[in-house]
């Protein structure tokens, strides 16, 4: 295969150049966005490798030039920058991999191989539609103050990548992982990649009473039920071409989960009390921290709406299985929660950070940014040292330690979220341990705003 490099970096040129060379392969070498699209024409490559921060144009402007001539070479983009949204970007844009810098040499040959396959491989004559229909791209411009994942760990990385695959048709997407590791974050990455402008509309299937779960996802006529005065648009309308993101899926109940897998087989809905259909055009994304394969063993959880919205899955790594991301947490952790309490960035120590890295974290991403918050709010200087942090070693995974009631209401609120958090949300199992009926539950939920966040 013929290689052309194109970065800014000479010395790592000649350094790829010599070891490709010996390998076997032709490269060449180039040191600007320009330069290389010009070399891409002439030289034809059958890769690229290709630097986003180059002098003239940024790698991400450069890469469409690439693929739009004739012999359309595999593009494999490197940087060393550490936000991860570029990866999203690149996949989108039809890059074939996303390498961080520094490169491991072992990593270029792996991909070097992957794509030898890719290129020999025989492509389908009729490719399904709904997984490569191409969405309009975003701009290039990367907003660094949209969500993001922080992290280097490849798991995190290679999320990235996929979400950036994903983001290229509104083919459904489940997300699971255990609470607090960031389902609803990366939720929000997959529409912002894929159709920003557009609304994103959250349902928390936890948080919303049975008996009117069905009114929030369809709406409803004027006068189809009793206090029904006016027309109601329901959450599947109103997100339109954008996205609703179904929080805790595996907590919905089963006459619902058959109404919602009709919504995805026939693309249409009628509102509560209607008759016209009205079209489905937003791009459906699940979460839930349960294993939802099991609930289907278990016959909680339909099988044929778990196929539906599994057509493609990203699995969230909890924190434990990637603590050399924490420093880099904590740091973006720390500017965050400074700017939302209004108070200087403090100065971390290594007995802080290494404090962190011997923790657990049953609780994830949120327990450290909790942790973190209590500690900035209660430090006297600018510095966190270890006796500054005091981390949560008794509690069960998300408790929450509360102040003594002082009425009746307080103390049911108290002991009812209790109870979810020492049963992971499971409405059945928390209403057969509270004794009251699962609506009955659920209307306590909305009563006092309790929520659960994946």
């Amino acid at each position: 295969m013929k290689i052309l490099i194109i970065d800014d970096d000479q010395a790592l040129c000649r350094s790829m150049q010599v070891s490709l060379t010996l390998k076997g392969y032709d490269v060449r070498m180039v040191f600007s966005g320009e330069n290389g699209i010009l070399a891409t024409a002439e030289f034809k490559p059958d890769v690229v490798f290709l630097d986003i921060n180059l002098p003239d144009l940024n790698g991400l402007e450069t890469l469409p030039n690439l693929l739009k001539t004739p012999n359309k070479p595999t593009v494999v983009i490197m940087t060393g920058e550490s936000d991860n949204l570029i990866a999203v970007q690149a996949m989108r844009k039809g890059a074939f991999d996303y390498l961080r810098k520094p490169l491991d040499p072992s990593e270029i040959y792996t991909t070097l191989a992957r794509i030898k396959t890719h290129r020999t491989k025989e492509r389908p004559a009729t490719p399904d539609a709904s997984l490569t229909s191409p969405l309009a791209p975003p701009p290039v411009i990367i907003d660094k103050a949209r969500p993001h994942m922080i992290g280097a760990h490849p798991d995190i990385v290679d999320i990235h990548k996929k979400i950036g695959l994903l983001s290229r048709s509104k083919v459904t997407v489940l997300i699971q992982g255990e609470s607090g590791t960031g389902k609803e974050l990366v939720a929000r990455i997959l529409h912002d990649a894929s159709a920003p402008d557009t609304p994103f509309v959250d349902i928390n299937c936890s948080a919303v009473v049975s008996t009117l779960l069905e009114s929030e996802f369809f709406g409803h006529e004027k006068g189809s039920f009793t206090g029904a005065d006016q027309l109601k648009i329901g959450k599947l309308e109103y997100a339109g071409e954008g996205t609703v993101f179904f929080d805790e899926i595996g907590d919905m109940p089963m006459d619902l989960q058959s109404k919602l897998l009709r919504v995805l087989q026939e693309g249409e809905f009628v509102r509560v009390g209607g008759l016209k259909p009205i079209p489905f055009r937003a791009r459906f994304v699940s979460a839930s921290h349960w294993d939802l394969e099991k609930l289907v063993d278990e016959g909680k959880f339909r099988q044929d709406l778990f196929y539906r919205i599994a057509v493609s899955s990203l699995y969230l790594p909890p924190l434990r299985d990637r603590i050399e991301d924490i420093p880099e947490l904590v740091e973006a952790l720390l500017k965050k929660i400074t700017l939302q309490l209004g108070c200087p960035t403090p100065t971390i120590k290594d007995d802080a950070l290494q404090k962190f890295k011997e923790h657990s974290w049953p609780g994830n991403v949120r327990e450290l940014e909790n942790t973190l918050t209590r500690a900035v709010a209660l430090s006297t200087d600018s510095i966190l040292t270890g006796p500054d942090i005091h981390l949560n070693h008794s509690h069960h995974p998300g408790q929450i330690s509360h102040p003594t009631p002082t009425t009746l209401a307080e103390a049911e609120k108290i002991h009812v979220e209790a109870t979810l958090l020492k049963l992971d949300w499971n409405i059945t199992r928390t209403a057969k341990q509270l004794a009251i009926s699962p609506t009955t539950l659920r209307k306590k939920i909305a009563d006092y705003n309790l929520s659960h966040q994946g």
